[in-house]
C-alpha cells in the first residue's frame, strides 16, 4: 500500500528536480518515503548514513531525458521516511527486508542498483533474496561484503561507539549531519542551503535514532551481528552475472581505502577514480550519471 506524501517546505522542494514524485509506501517496519521520475528501465537509487534521497538529486539531473525510471527511496529511520524510536529496530537484516518489501510492492525488474555508504549492503542483501530482479550495479563508496579477520574499523565508527559522549555528539548535537562537508574533496559542496537540506529531515531530537544505531550497525569484530547478512552481500556481488560499475570518490575520510577490496572481488568492473569525498553525488554527477547509462545498457535477463 502507498499514500501521499506530506508537502515539504518550499525552499526545500525548490532544490528538488521538476518532475519528482512523491509517495509513502509501507514496507512492514514503517512507511518509506519514496521519490520518483521518468520511466523505463527502473534505477534504484539508495543512499547511507545519515542523508536521504536528496542525496541524488544532481544525478537526477544529469541523467534527464534518458529512458529510466528513477526510484530514489529514504531509508527507514532517515529523511521522511518513518523513524523507529527503538535503536535495535536498526539491523542489517531489517532494513534488507523493508527495502525488499519496497522492490517487491514497486514491481522492479531488471534494476540497475545505484549505492553508496549503508545503501550498499542494505540494497545487496535486499537483492540477495530475489537475485532475478538485479541486472547491473553502480558502486559509489561502499561495501560490499564482509571485512577482512585483520580489519581495524575507521576512526568516525569508533567514535560511534564511545560511551556517552558518541550519545551526545549523535542525539543531542546533530552529528554527522550537522558536519558532511568534513568528508568532501571539496567542502563547499555542501554548504548553505545544501547543508540545510541534509539537517532538516532530522531536525528533531526524537528522530536522531537512526544516525547512531546504523553507525553502530558497522561491524567492530568478527562477532558482530552484521556478519552474516554482510556475507551474503559480497556472495551476490562476486556472482552477479551483469556488469558493475565503481566510481570511487578517493578523497573520502571514511571510505576511501576500500576501493581496493571491490577490484579485487570483481576484477572485471570499470572503476573511474574522482578526487570527491564520501558523498560523491554532490561533486561528480555527471560521472555518476555515465555510469548508470553504462549500468543500464546490461541485457534485461529472462
Amino acid at each position: 500500500m502507498s499514500a501521499g506524501a506530506p508537502p515539504l517546505p518550499n525552499w526545500l522542494a525548490a532544490l528538488l528536480p521538476a518532475g519528482l514524485s512523491r509517495e509513502i509506501v509501507d514496507t512492514g517496519g514503517g512507511g518509506m518515503h519514496v521519490m520518483q521520475r521518468g520511466a523505463g528501465r527502473p534505477v534504484l537509487m539508495l543512499h547511507g548514513n545519515p542523508t536521504w534521497g536528496f542525496l541524488y538529486r544532481r544525478v537526477a539531473e544529469a541523467l534527464e531525458g534518458e529512458d529510466l525510471r528513477l526510484v530514489i527511496p529514504d531509508l527507514i529511520g532517515l529523511g521522511f521516511s518513518d523513524k523507529p524510536r527503538s535503536a535495535s529496530s536498526h539491523t542489517l537484516a531489517n532494513h534488507a527486508t523493508w527495502l525488499g518489501e519496497l522492490i517487491d510492492a514497486l514491481d522492479l525488474q531488471d534494476v540497475v542498483l545505484v549505492v553508496q555508504d549503508w545503501g550498499g549492503p542494505i540494497g545487496l542483501r535486499a537483492f540477495a533474496d530475489r537475485p532475478d530482479r538485479l541486472a547491473s550495479l553502480v558502486v559509489l563508496n561502499t561495501v560490499v561484503s564482509e571485512p577482512k579477520p585483520n580489519f581495524r574499523p575507521t576512526a568516525f565508527h569508533r567514535f560511534a561507539r564511545a560511551p556517552i559522549v558518541s550519545d551526545a555528539a549523535f542525539r543531542v548535537l546533530g552529528f554527522p549531519q550537522s558536519a558532511l562537508w568534513l568528508a568532501q574533496g571539496d567542502r563547499r559542496s555542501i554548504r548553505g542551503p545544501i547543508a540545510r537540506a541534509y539537517r532538516y529531515p532530522l531536525r528533531r531530537l526524537r528522530d536522531r535514532v537512526a544516525p547512531l544505531a546504523l553507525a553502530r550497525m558497522v561491524p567492530d569484530s568478527m562477532r558482530h551481528p552484521s556478519l552474516p547478512d554482510l556475507a551474503r552481500c559480497g556472495e551476490l556481488f562476486t556472482s552477479l552475472p551483469g556488469p558493475v560499475e565503481v566510481v570511487w570518490g578517493d578523497r573520502d575520510p571514511v571510505l576511501g581505502r576500500g576501493r581496493s577490496r571491490i577490484e579485487k572481488l570483481r576484477p572485471d568492473a570499470t572503476v573511474t577514480r574522482t578526487n570527491a569525498g564520501h558523498f560523491l553525488q554532490e561533486e561528480v554527477p555527471d560521472v555518476i550519471g555515465d555510469a548508470v547509462r553504462r549500468a543500464a545498457r546490461a541485457p534485461k535477463r529472462g
